[in-house]
């Protein structure tokens, strides 16, 4: 199992906190002496989550607020609240996601749901927290991405999915929009000198309930995601798919553009190693196209 460092004193963001691989990174950090806000849609689910940390970690400081990813105006609320309080962020884990709907469900913004909180609330987090994180030393900022990533294709004709909407395209679309916005995150901080390190992680395939709760939105019955359903595939629990976010967001040996995943058999389940990049992933021009239409769709832009 990989051992956190000590997180003394700094600050963690973690999106999606109350369950899964969310939970488990928060649980980590705050033993390991950070400060985390759980960063979740429900807050009561978030409390729940927090009293379960602190049955592990009574000292445990945590704080949970409320964020809808899908939704720009409460990502505005959520940093609005953190620049007011002022502290810096030391790490920001865009942890949160949904997987698979079977059908095309628009955000409130008009967004396709996994473009739109998958990647365009991530994105937009990012860009707001910014100013925290640069006043911060060595601050990191970890984005989860997926193996289906390897799938992925950034589709600019028709990036929200409004026609022929195919819900595990349009999921892989999304990882490999948050591969892209790290390896993008990367560069501009080597081109304006900022002490800051941007990563990607990805989980292989941990069971939690994104299998389920993203394939089952408007069906009367819970269901999995498709390729759950094969039980074929190796698999392993959010202790262990925790572990290459964990390792990208404090490990001394995790580097800027890094993208780190589990390192066994197909890469799904294992202890966590460097992950292979094909040739759409490391296409730095489609990763720069896409941030820019990232800033126009949310109204955000880079810090001055």
């Amino acid at each position: 199992m990989y051992n956190v460092p000590d997180q003394s004193g700094k600050l963690a963001i973690v999106t999606g906190a109350n369950s899964g691989t969310g939970k488990e990174a928060a649980t980590r950090l705050a033993g390991a002496g950070a400060k985390v806000i759980l960063a979740v849609r429900t807050p009561e689910k978030g409390d729940a989550a927090a009293a379960d940390i602190r049955s592990i970690h009574p000292t445990a400081d945590l704080e949970v607020r409320r964020i809808d990813l899908a939704d720009l105006a409460s990502i505005k609320d959520f940093s609005d609240g953190m620049i007011a309080d002022g502290r810096p962020v030391d790490l920001l884990l865009n942890n949160a996601g949904v997987m698979t709907p079977p059908s095309r469900i628009a955000t409130k913004d008009g967004f396709e749901l996994q473009f739109g909180s998958n990647f365009l609330g991530p994105f937009a987090l990012t860009n707001r927290l910014l100013p925290l994180a640069l006043k911060a030393a060595r601050p990191r900022i970890t984005t989860m991405s997926s193996g289906m990533a390897n799938f992925g294709k950034i589709n600019f004709d028709d990036l929200n999915w409004t026609r022929k909407y195919r819900s595990a395209a349009a999921y892989s679309q999304s990882k490999l929009a948050d591969l892209m916005l790290s390896r993008r995150l990367a560069d501009v901080a080597l081109e304006r000198g900022w002490d800051l390190i941007s990563n990607a992680a990805h989980p292989g395939f941990t069971n939690t309930n994104l299998q389920t709760a993203g394939a089952s939105l408007g069906q009367e019955k819970p269901t999995n995601a498709w390729f759950t359903r094969l039980g074929l595939l190796p698999s392993q629990e959010p202790q262990q798919g925790a572990e290459p976010m964990l390792y990208a967001a404090t490990s001394p040996e995790a580097i800027n553009k890094g993208y780190y995943g589990p390192s066994g058999r197909f890469g799904l389940v294992g202890p966590t190693g460097v992950a292979g990049l094909n040739r759409r992933m490391r296409d730095d021009e489609v990763a720069r196209r896409l941030w820019d239409a990232a800033e126009e769709l949310t109204s955000t832009q880079l810090p001055a």
